[in-house]
């Protein structure tokens, strides 16, 4: 693979995520009509159901990214993959919303912990200076093994046959029992808390006194990165129902716009990560993001009521415009969540970052359906605003959170880095 990173852990874990995500394109592309088509449960119990599990499954953020700075993280994410893997089978035994439900919630809550304990596996393969770039990479293979994953289970939605679906749902758990034997090649990594000396108060006494849900400047720093990383409920809710509504561009024109995205991604999620791998450079790099989004939200809006073909380019367009924004939002949001989280406790406030970050998405389908599609383009231009103001704030807010931080013992105390 053109992409992949040279031989190495990262290498490893770049394996493991594609393995993992094929399982995800398999599911976000046929789990639904699955479960309506040969389940028999209505849209509305599903749409139901999973925003539910979704809601209590971002309980787990928190506590087991707090436990993966305890114990091994590869160790920890490779069983927690075997947990997914025996839920993501279960969905072979659904027959009724109740039973659909049993397997939703404990599904929710694996993959919500599961991602602030990746989080913290990804820092200790990537070490301070790699993981944002780690993170990025990761993200292009990610992107890259949803694709294959939908590709796959178009064959599955062509046949329509009750043995095809079971096909897709044995092949999503199948993914993640394969990920989680390419996990343990790695080397283990001793956790984080485990290697900070006992008497290095300044990051680990923000631990004690309540972990990262009483850190107030972080949960302003990860609260803006959480109100930006609505664009992608914007990519994957908003723009399609817009393109085929106000734009008037036939179905097929989704797609397109889909997978522009994923391909810039593919091509350019690692080399936009560079810079961010610190707070004060991150919060720059959020600051773009925020403006770049904004920008793109007018052309979004013009597309309304034009003829097909100036309307499809223009959605195009926006969405690369919009994917640029997104990249530099994903390498800025990681760089921060790392750079401003106690050395010891890197699970627990990337736990906390998916919290936010996951409640945002949560709010955000519907409050961003009803500006957009309810306000046309003037719902636009406001989210676009939104955007705007949420990046110009996001450097001082960082310069709070850096200046928070208490100063480490033994050693003179250096002003504060500038985010300007």
């Amino acid at each position: 693979m053109r992409f992949a990173p040279p031989p190495g852990p990262l290498r490893t874990l770049a394996s493991a995520t594609l393995a993992n995500t094929v399982g995800t394109g398999l599911w976000l592309a046929g789990g639904a009509l699955y479960l309506t088509r040969d389940v028999g449960l209505s849209a509305t119990s599903v749409g139901a159901g999973l925003t539910v599990a979704g809601l209590v499954g971002l309980t787990a953020s928190v506590p087991l990214g707090g436990l993966a700075d305890r114990w091994d993280p590869r160790t920890l994410r490779a069983a927690l993959q075997v947990g997914q893997a025996l839920v993501a089978a279960a969905y072979l035994l659904v027959d009724s919303l109740p039973a659909f439900l049993a397997v939703a919630v404990p599904e929710a809550l694996l993959a919500a912990g599961n991602l602030a304990v990746r989080a913290a596996l990804v820092a200790a393969v990537g070490g301070p200076t790699g993981r944002v770039h780690a993170f990025a990479t990761l993200r292009a293979v990610a992107n890259l093994g949803i694709s294959v994953g939908t590709a796959l289970a178009g064959i599955a939605l062509a046949a329509d046959t009750h043995r095809a679906y079971q096909v897709l749902v044995v092949g999503n758990a199948v993914t993640y029992l394969l990920s989680a034997a390419l996990l343990l090649r790695l080397p283990p990594h001793p956790p984080t808390a485990a290697r900070q000396p006992t008497d290095a108060r300044q990051p680990a006494d923000v631990s004690r006194r309540g972990g990262p849900l009483r850190d107030g400047w972080f949960l302003a720093v990860s609260g803006a990165s959480a109100l930006l990383g609505t664009h992608m409920t914007v990519l994957v809710l908003v723009v399609p129902l817009w393109t085929v509504g106000p734009a008037g561009a036939p179905p097929p024109v989704v797609s397109a716009v889909l997978l522009t995205n994923t391909a810039l991604t593919v091509l350019l999620a690692v080399r936009l990560s560079r810079g961010a791998d610190s707070a004060v450079p991150a919060a720059r790099t959020l600051r773009r993001a925020g403006l770049v989004l904004a920008a793109a939200t007018p052309v979004y809006a013009v597309t309304a009521g034009r003829p097909v073909f100036p309307a499809v380019a223009l959605l195009l367009a926006a969405t690369a415009v919009w994917t640029v924004g997104d990249l530099w939002h994903g390498a800025a949001g990681a760089g921060l969540a790392y750079d401003l989280a106690p050395p010891g406790s890197i699970g627990a406030y990337q736990g906390a970052d998916g919290l936010l970050a996951g409640l945002a998405q949560a709010l955000g389908r519907g409050l961003l359906t009803l500006l957009v599609l309810g306000g046309g383009g003037v719902g636009w231009l406001v989210l676009g605003a939104l955007y705007a103001v949420v990046g110009l704030a996001a450097p001082a807010l960082v310069r709070r959170a850096v200046a928070s931080r208490p100063a480490p013992t033994g050693g003179p105390t250096g002003q504060p880095a500038t985010a300007g």
